[in-house]
């Protein structure tokens, strides 16, 4: 029997959206709060809707295209307040991660510019605030740019997670498919700006895009971690490039054979072989636990059990995400509340 990781074993969650992972019969629950008009009445439907199936098939765009309806419906203060705080605490409760960052681009959660953003972003540091005073545990938000949004668009994006950081914003991210308007030089200052205010950095590359790309973001934006870059192990030069500087991959397994990224788990040992002798450090994640219908626990067996992973790589894979997580930038965070004044304080404060 393939030995596991035991369950008192805490974990960090890195590469998680926040419009994958919420479970479908909250997002259901949220949808009909807020009015929102659903394209069925039927439960097991929309779950089928919003969730990864064999019967839909297998793309990257097909994938992407299943967070149409989870972004419409975490559009509010209300929906990603709940959201935030469902996420967390969920994961807390499932799989004991007591690190988790989890990642989104406000701006689409605002309606198109109908919602401050502002807003947006605090109603999610309040959900955050909520699942801390529950849970153990240590979040931290991640603001995705994105690839198609001009660079106008994503500067806002940035400067907001510079503004927000102290309450929480661990980092920044360019998520999205591949766009001919992307260049990873035009965006050098303005990562070097977010970095310089503390700000982690982690950049999607290395997926759906060529491995070529993966060499110019490092050079360009320097990025602390990169989500996904299974393609790296494709390319010597590049995992030099990766091994020299540092960098930590977040390797995603079931949305990677999802989006056939990766064509199977032996692409998959074969991947982690080259890894393994260029000194890659990486940790696992699954991009989106309830969208995907897989968990950290469950990525982490099924390496084992196939015999990719051996059970002291699982544990270096564990500890490297506690290592590597932005949450440590920002010291412990504590919950936006402020206790009441004992006596001593306020004879203190008066005089």
């Amino acid at each position: 029997m393939t030995r596991q990781l035991p369950r008192r074993l805490a974990l960090a969650e890195l590469h998680c959206h926040l419009g994958s992972a919420v479970t479908p019969a909250v997002m259901w629950g949220i949808a009909h709060e807020q009015g929102i008009k659903l394209p069925t009445k039927d439960y097991w439907q929309f779950r089928e809707m919003i969730t990864a199936s064999p019967h839909r098939g297998h793309s990257f765009e097909k994938y992407l295209q299943l967070f149409h309806w989870t972004e419409l419906i975490q559009s509010s203060p209300l929906a990603v307040e709940r959201s935030v705080y469902e996420v967390i605490g969920g994961a807390y409760r499932k799989n004991n991660i007591t690190t988790m960052e989890l990642r989104f681009n406000p701006m689409k959660r605002n309606r198109g510019g109908e919602q401050d953003l502002d807003h947006i972003i605090a109603a999610s540091l309040r959900g955050m605030d909520r699942a801390m005073l529950e849970y153990p545990v240590k979040p931290g938000l991640i603001f995705c740019l994105d690839r198609d949004f001009p660079f106008g668009l994503n500067e806002i994006i940035a400067e907001k997670a510079i503004a927000w950081h102290q309450r929480g914003i661990v980092g920044i991210d360019i998520a999205g498919p591949e766009s001919a308007n992307f260049r990873a030089s035009d965006y050098r200052n303005l990562f070097q700006r977010a970095r310089n205010n503390g700000l982690g950095i982690t950049v999607h590359v290395g997926e759906s895009g060529p491995v070529e790309e993966i060499a110019a973001v490092i050079e360009e934006l320097e990025p602390d971690r990169i989500g996904h870059g299974v393609k790296a192990a494709y390319d010597q030069r590049t995992m030099a490039m990766i091994r020299e500087r540092g960098i930590v991959l977040e390797i995603c397994p079931t949305s990677n054979l999802q989006t056939e990224v990766v064509s199977g788990w032996e692409e998959f040992r074969w991947i982690f072989e080259q890894f393994r002798s260029n000194g890659i450090r990486y940790v696992i994640s699954t991009d989106g636990p309830e969208m995907l219908r897989t968990y950290i626990r469950d990525e982490l067996t099924t390496l084992g059990r196939l015999g990719i992973l051996s059970y002291e790589e699982q544990v270096r894979a564990a500890e490297t995400s506690l290592e590597a997580s932005f949450v440590s930038k920002v010291g412990d965070l504590q919950p936006a509340i402020l206790e009441p004044a004992t006596r001593e304080e306020v004879e203190r404060e008066e005089g």
